[in-house]
């Protein structure tokens, strides 16, 4: 597979995430630039990119001259895998909300802007109205546990997170449809196939390759995953969901597999 047919990913998540696909896993420079060369990355930005890593505790040197991951690193790495037990944090709904108010808010802080739609898109929230966003409240956390996390991912810290239940109807049925169902149910389907199809041709490839489509693949999932909205049944279909996550650990640990292979081949 050639470089130029390859979308180049950012050398901090390539690099980040290749570090934190095992435990304890080490990788030296000259390692790292071959990785980064796979995907048309300069020699010169991984090497800037490692030391702005360890420089930022992200990675620690351990003997040799090999990285790994440092404690930030750690902590990064394990925010990032909990998409893995998400479908564990989740009850059964009682047809209430998680609310989050943001009337109060700055609008000419855009960057703060920025980190609140993120904020909300991470906890899959949507706009009722106006400055009020909701999500169905079937999350096992409390609402003091969700505000936490909330603030944690970037929402400000003077936006108002209450529940709320025994919304007039019309606000009920308006409410259930702020997701797309459709089109989420349709990615599961799709997803489920592109990934069931990209693991029947894996072990046919040469390892480069192997490497690069494994990233790839298992990334677009991942990050499908990270910002599912995790609505419960009888909103979407949270079954087909779950048999997507499970295929995607699944991909995830075939691709840390490759991963390793190529690191200690």
């Amino acid at each position: 597979m050639t470089t130029d047919k390859v979308k180049k990913p950012v050398a901090r998540k390539l690099l980040l995430k290749l570090l934190g696909s095992r435990d304890d896993i080490q990788m030296n420079a000259a390692t790292a630039v071959r990785v980064g060369a796979l995907f048309g990355i300069s020699q010169n930005n991984i090497r800037v990119t490692l030391n702005r890593l360890h420089s930022a505790n992200l990675l620690s040197l351990v003997e040799r001259g090999y990285y790994q991951l440092g404690q930030k690193g750690k902590q990064f790495a394990g925010e990032i895998n909990q998409w893995r037990n998400a479908e564990s944090l989740l009850t059964s709904w009682h047809n209430d909300w998680i609310v989050v108010q943001t009337s109060m808010l700055a609008k000419s802080d855009k960057k703060q802007q920025r980190h609140n739609t993120r904020a909300l898109k991470l906890l899959g929230m949507q706009r009722l109205v106006n400055d009020m966003y909701v999500r169905p409240n079937n999350m096992k956390a409390s609402v003091n546990e969700i505000r936490q996390k909330l603030l944690t991912v970037g929402l400000s810290k003077e936006a108002l997170v209450f529940s709320a239940c025994d919304f007039e109807q019309r606000i009920q049925q308006k409410a259930c449809k702020l997701w797309n169902v459709e089109r989420l149910e349709k990615h599961y389907r799709e997803g489920i196939d592109e990934l069931q199809q990209s693991l029947d041709s894996l072990s046919t490839m040469p390892l480069e390759d192997a490497l690069i489509a494994s990233y790839e693949v298992g990334d677009n999932a991942i990050h499908d995953l990270v910002f599912d909205p995790l609505l419960p049944a009888p909103l979407v279909n949270a079954s087909l969901r779950e048999q997507y996550r499970d295929l995607v650990k699944h991909y995830d640990d075939v691709g840390s597999q490759i991963w390793c292979q190529f690191l200690h081949g």
